[in-house]
């Protein structure tokens, strides 16, 4: 009996479409969705280390010093950890899958001259506004002892009052 059920599941297989696709496939388009692999925006990266943090896998290094950033694509497991805890939203998933290769690589990418100048005048601002805030500070702390001298004497003075009484 079950020489029968085979040999009719033989020939159902013999006519029909196969169940799988072969590999490789070259599909026109990926799924919306699809996760792919990770793609930063150099010109709009600050080189936090957010991302490198976040990494479940270590796969993403941030060298503030070289303002590089560098991602292993073959130690990336594609869980977007690194794209959910960006600051700067710089990073995306593209939906293209990189391309298997014989050897692991490091895939580095410096940071545009655009965004080293853009982060520099930050920077000066933020100097300027502190030493305009430190200067203002010792303005007020400057006055600040004169009229804290006067002060002190008017309850001391008070004070005496009322030990007379």
């Amino acid at each position: 009996m079950s020489l029968v059920n085979f040999n009719k599941t033989v020939i159902k297989n013999l006519f029909s479409k196969p169940a799988t696709r072969k590999y490789p496939f070259e599909p026109k388009e990926y799924p919306e969705r699809t996760r792919g692999h990770v793609v930063n925006d150099m010109d709009v990266c600050v080189l936090c280390g957010l991302c490198s943090i976040k990494c479940p896998t270590r796969a993403i290094t941030v060298d503030k010093a070289a303002k590089t950033w560098s991602i292993r694509p073959m130690s990336c497991i594609q869980c977007r950890c690194c794209v959910d805890n960006c600051p700067k939203k710089c990073l995306s998933m593209d939906n293209h899958f990189t391309e298997p290769g014989s050897e692991k690589v490091t895939k580095t990418f410096p940071q545009s001259e655009k965004a080293i100048a853009a982060q520099e005048a930050l920077m000066k601002a933020a100097k300027e506004r502190a030493a305009a805030a430190a200067a203002a500070k010792a303005a007020a702390n400057a006055q600040a002892p004169a009229a804290n001298a006067a002060a002190p004497a008017a309850p001391a003075k008070a004070e005496t009052e009322k030990k007379e009484d």
